[in-house]
């Protein structure tokens, strides 16, 4: 879709602190909404708050960039929230100048009070906030964020992770599903003594947040969308056209980042159809008018909201496709150079982070509000808990004192397929259609060569 903003028209309100937007927007824009809590006597006339949200979006950034440094301490600082963080990422760049330079500019939040906290079955049965601190501590202990011994890519292992313990978990458990029952921040009521927004309006704004658009994404193209997060297109990006983006309002993060990635090859409208859900269910709740929301309107609401949920996990589900089909493909070069006793360095460097984002992503996709039950069981065992090494050996669990356990590697040939039998698991059980480095076309030639009739099966 194009842009309906004509630059130099616009006009300019104030949204939450130093947000700026453009007045006179189209439905296609996540607000600005009225005030409609009763009984509010202040000078606020926009509803929608989310800095927190998008302040752990750059705190998310940021940690990503720092694990490469094995600075544990800094890399503490960000998981935590801690005050006075500069923002390591996104930053300015030729051509793509942004507003803010310190978290605290666009709001306050941590990532570790935010986590997912039950079990992480892939990663040993560690809850999700010691899954991830026990990450950035092994992280902390190797060169550069990788570590060949155990084939562990730390950068791809704690970013993806993380993206799913907290946004997406945080969104679709909490504030799309815990905060939409009945009772629990009633719309009629603020969402905290001196809040200028209902219980509803603001859970429902957070929700957004974490997904991680831009509000005015749907005036932008899949591709449009896909280069703001690459920072490439400033004149998408700067909505209002002040000349810098404001990462609060203005940039695309985390979720909505990957949507556009496969919405761009035209096969999947998953970014469209999240911000359209996201719109229509806030619109319900603004036409209530600080009430609580009737039955048809919250079966309105809901249904915009398991149109949230049902793709947004397939997005995490397509990622996990995606790279299993990469990592398939790392695995056959890898053969080939090992056959002809060449140097599998390089080769070997991208096999581990192509498994690092499927781990990571599997781990994600186990974070929201359906138990995956022996989807999941089938998922983590056929990827295992690290990749199989050129020595024939894989970590297979963790100690009680942090320490990796590693044992005899299953055959390569077995974890090749199984790369395979992922793909189809999440074509099985959710229904992705991007299907982005699809491999499924070799299975049955693959599973033949292994000698078992059932191989292409997921049981």
């Amino acid at each position: 879709m194009k842009k309906i903003l004509l630059i130099a028209t616009a006009l300019v309100f104030s949204f939450g602190v130093s947000k700026s937007f453009a007045d006179g927007h189209g439905p296609e824009v996540y607000g600005p909404y009225p005030i409609t809590l009763k009984g509010y006597d202040g000078d606020k006339t926009n509803s929608v708050k989310y800095t927190g949200q998008m302040a752990r979006q750059v705190l998310h950034d940021s940690l990503k960039k720092l694990v490469k440094t094995g600075d544990l301490e800094k890399m503490m600082a960000y998981y935590n929230g801690e005050d006075g963080l500069e923002i390591i990422a996104p930053k300015s760049k030729d051509g793509f100048p942004v507003m803010q330079t310190m978290v605290s500019e666009i709001g306050s939040g941590n990532l570790s009070g935010k986590m997912y906290k039950g079990a992480i079955p892939g990663w040993g049965g560690l809850t999700g906030p010691e899954t991830l601190e026990h990450m950035m501590q092994k992280a902390s202990e190797v060169e550069g964020g990788f570590d060949p011994d155990t084939g562990f890519d730390y950068t791809q292992l704690i970013s993806k992770f993380a993206m799913g313990a907290v946004f997406y978990n945080q969104a679709v458990n909490n504030y799309l599903g815990k905060k939409m029952k009945i009772g629990e921040k009633p719309n009629n009521k603020p969402y905290k003594d001196g809040a200028y927004y209902t219980g509803k309006e603001h859970s429902w704004d957070e929700a957004f947040g974490y997904w991680g658009a831009p509000a005015h994404s749907l005036t932008l193209s899949a591709e449009e969308n896909y280069n703001v997060a690459k920072m490439k297109d400033l004149a998408a990006a700067d909505y209002n056209g002040d000349g810098v983006v404001d990462l609060y309002s203005e940039m695309l993060y985390a979720h909505a980042y990957y949507a556009s990635s496969y919405d761009k090859g035209g096969k999947t409208n998953y970014l469209a159809t999240v911000n359209q859900a996201f719109i229509d269910g806030r619109k319900v709740i603004r036409d209530a008018g600080g009430r609580n929301l009737n039955f048809e309107e919250r079966t309105e609401m809901l249904a915009a909201r398991d149109t949230i949920r049902e793709n947004w996990q397939k997005v995490i589900a397509e990622s996990v496709f995606k790279y299993a089909g990469s990592t398939y493909k790392d695995i056959v070069a890898l053969e080939t150079i090992m056959e002809a006793n060449g140097d599998t360095t390089d080769a070997f460097r991208k096999y581990a982070k192509h498994w690092g984002e499927l781990k990571g992503f599997a781990l994600a996709l186990q974070c929201g509000p359906e138990n995956l039950g022996e989807a999941a069981v089938k998922m983590n065992r056929m990827m295992g808990f690290g990749p199989v090494l050129l020595n024939a050996s894989q970590v297979v669990g963790v100690q009680s004192n942090g320490n990796f356990i590693k044992d005899q590697a299953q055959d390569w040939g077995e974890f090749k397929l199984h790369m395979l039998k992922i793909q189809k698991l999440m074509v099985d059980e959710f229904g992705v259609t991007a299907r982005a480095n699809d491999q499924l076309s070799a299975m049955e030639d693959l599973a033949s060569t292994m000698g078992s009739s059932d191989s292409a099966e997921n049981d």
